[in-house]
């Protein structure tokens, strides 16, 4: 199975440019917007999930953060990335893995995602998820999925809807939330996929 979603993104990354897939976005505001709420120093470790090629990075190193992750399952969407970034690619940790299978090495100050979790759709992988978040990420989840008014499938896959309830009761074990909202994300090709973001915070323990 999990060969089976690899070779799937690689096909994906292999054979289509950012505008031929829905999820690119030219400016990750909501995304950006969560992360500078967060009010943390320009070193704190943020990673973003099933980044692939998204512009994120692009835009977190104009903002001076200096210690970012991005992991992807597909070799050929941190490739892309590398070659778009150039020098600058040097100063980011890439990470090649299923999210499922990632062993963080460090805790993480951001934990971001707005790519992979919603295409978990197993409740033994959900779990898993949750359980890494709990263990990696030290102050900050912020994710976004598709909303109950989104897309059902992407990229040909089944997918998880959420509502802000929803992601709340998820991950409130140890994070309460701080904040939602829903945006419409304006595809490359002029359609429009709902999403569902929240910015939650781990409890004082």
């Amino acid at each position: 199975m999990q060969s089976e979603k690899r070779e799937h993104w690689e096909k994906v990354y292999t054979t289509k440019t950012p505008d031929q897939v829905s999820w690119t976005q030219e400016n990750p505001k909501t995304s950006l917007d969560y992360i500078k709420a967060c009010k943390l120093p320009k070193d704190a470790e943020i990673i973003d999930i099933g980044g692939g090629d998204s512009l994120l990075v692009d835009f977190l190193l104009q903002e001076n953060y200096s210690n970012i992750s991005v992991l992807d399952i597909s070799q050929h969407a941190i490739d892309r990335a590398k070659k778009r970034l150039g020098s600058l690619a040097d100063s980011v940790t890439w990470i090649v893995s299923d999210i499922i299978d990632f062993k963080p090495n460090k805790k993480y100050a951001v934990w971001h995602d707005r790519a992979a979790f919603h295409f978990l759709t197993d409740e033994v992988e959900i779990d898993t998820y949750k359980d890494l978040v709990r263990q990696s990420a030290m102050s900050n989840l912020i994710i976004g999925t598709f909303s109950k008014e989104g897309p059902l499938k992407c990229s040909g896959l089944n997918i998880s809807q959420y509502n802000s309830q929803d992601l709340s009761n998820c991950f409130g074990s140890t994070f309460e939330l701080v904040d939602a909202k829903t945006e419409d994300h304006t595809t490359p090709f002029d359609t429009h996929q709902n999403f569902q973001f929240v910015h939650l915070k781990k409890k004082l323990t």
